[in-house]
């Protein structure tokens, strides 16, 4: 079994354990590879599926992390840990440049019925979306990450609330509450019905 094999089977924490003791290039390496994709793809949903935007922040959040990996005890999991690093950079670009945050809607696009017949597929899917854009853009900023983490990245709640600091109780509510404002918007405006979306369990 050469080295990186060895590797594969470890656990997140058993690998920072490896990195902390020194051995850190084969490590940290093999972090990248388990989270480069997710965190990247996380990433890009926030900044409204900008490419660069997303390769950026991935790429600050990995070197962020091999900075403070020597400081990490593990008292959160690898990926949650370093979610809150990635949703940190994201922040602080949206400040920085006004950017935006946003979310990609092909998804929730998917999971819309319309009581209107249209007789063009895709220039009703391409309209549904633009129309929930439009609605997860007036949701408040932390109802909108809260949003985007459990509906997109299907993070469990426990994960949520040690990236954004706030009870899970809390989080229950502002996922319920966005929920539901999209759902009001779009039936507002779009005269649609939205069976599947209201789901904040």
């Amino acid at each position: 079994m050469n080295l990186r094999e060895e590797y594969a089977g470890l656990s997140d924490q058993e690998i920072v354990n490896r990195f902390q003791a020194g051995e850190r290039r084969v490590s940290f390496t093999i972090l990248i590879e388990r989270y480069q994709k997710r965190i990247y793809f996380s990433a890009r949903k926030m900044v409204g599926g900008d490419h660069d935007e997303a390769d950026e922040i991935a790429q600050e959040t990995f070197v962020k992390v091999y900075e403070a990996l020597d400081s990490f005890r593990g008292d959160a999991k690898f990926y949650t840990w370093t979610y809150r690093i990635m949703m940190n950079a994201v922040i602080y670009k949206s400040r920085r440049k006004k950017i935006r945050k946003d979310v990609e809607l092909d998804d929730v696009a998917e999971i819309l019925e319309s009581d209107i017949p249209q007789p063009d597929e895709a220039m009703q899917r391409k309209e549904m979306t633009a129309l929930i854009e439009k609605a997860i853009e007036t949701l408040p900023p932390k109802q909108r990450e809260v949003f985007v983490m459990r509906f997109y990245d299907e993070l469990p709640y426990e994960e949520i609330a040690t990236i954004v600091g706030t009870s899970v109780g809390g989080l229950k509510a502002n996922y319920f509450h966005a929920v539901k404002k999209i759902t009001e918007y779009v039936q507002r405006v779009g005269e649609l019905h939205i069976p599947t979306l209201a789901k904040a369990e």
